[in-house]
């Protein structure tokens, strides 16, 4: 069976239109399709909704019209681009400008990802629980081959495995633009913030204790561990910006009493 066939149901003659329209709209708001996902073709649709390939047509055309599908001629149809960017290309430029924006980025996800730590400890089903363990395992090996890149993209497929298992579909959809800015490394460069640890065992340990948290339905533990976390990452980047600027006055020292 294909794997996607357990994603649609079968459903009853009367406003199948409505019905088969309703199903994808659900899919998109519990972030079960996002957005750039294609999907399958009328005739596939049709077989697996067990409806006319009209009827899916009609669908597809309404909830294109409502801008949240997207046809691309000879390529299909997509889940449209629904979120907008976090952050202009101008505003992101001011705030590289002005570090104490990064700490409000701190700020904010360090609220956001407590709140989905203690929902998903309480909300978590066997599928997300076997994502976060998968997840868990990638970072682990990431750590043990010393794979700064891999390490990376586990991280923020870390913590959305985790906002996921929330299961608020409002915070999965706001924060998959938060973690799209954290992956393009517009805040922070997390290679350098693995440098500040000096071996990344403590951001491994962190993940592993938020994973445990979530795992045994611990909400309390979950919630703290996910905090504490944010806390280390932004204490940890205060003092490496303190020790830089300690290093370049202790360099221009050197150099005017080299000059004496």
């Amino acid at each position: 069976m294909n794997s996607l066939d357990s994603l649609f149901e079968p459903i009853a003659s009367e406003s199948v239109v409505d019905l088969v329209a309703g199903q994808i709209e659900s899919m998109i708001v519990e972030g079960i399709l996002r957005e750039g996902a294609r999907l399958p073709s009328e005739r596939e649709l049709s077989e697996r909704f067990d409806v006319s390939r009209p009827k899916v047509r009609d669908a597809l055309k309404r909830l294109e019209g409502q801008g949240l599908l997207r046809v691309r001629q000879g390529e299909g149809t997509f889940v449209a681009k629904l979120a907008g960017e976090a952050m202009s290309p101008a505003l992101i430029d001011l705030y590289a400008r002005h570090g104490h924006a990064f700490y409000d980025y701190l700020e904010y996800r360090r609220e956001q990802e407590a709140f989905a730590a203690r929902m998903a400890a309480l909300r978590a089903t066997p599928s997300d629980r076997e994502a976060i363990e998968h997840l868990v395992r990638e970072l682990d090996e990431a750590h043990e081959t010393d794979d700064p890149d891999r390490s990376a993209a586990a991280d923020v497929r870390f913590h959305g495995s985790i906002v996921n298992a929330s299961h608020n579909a409002m915070l999965m959809h706001m924060m998959t633009s938060i973690y799209e800015l954290t992956r393009r490394g517009v805040f922070y460069n997390r290679r350098y913030l693995r440098s500040i640890d000096g071996t990344g065992d403590q951001l491994l340990a962190q993940h592993h204790r938020i994973a445990e948290g979530v795992l045994a339905g611990d909400p309390v533990e979950a919630e703290e561990a996910a905090r504490e976390h944010l806390d280390f990452v932004e204490q940890s980047f205060r003092e490496g910006i303190d020790r830089e600027r300690r290093e370049g006055f202790a360099r221009k020292r050197k150099i005017t009493g080299e000059l004496a």
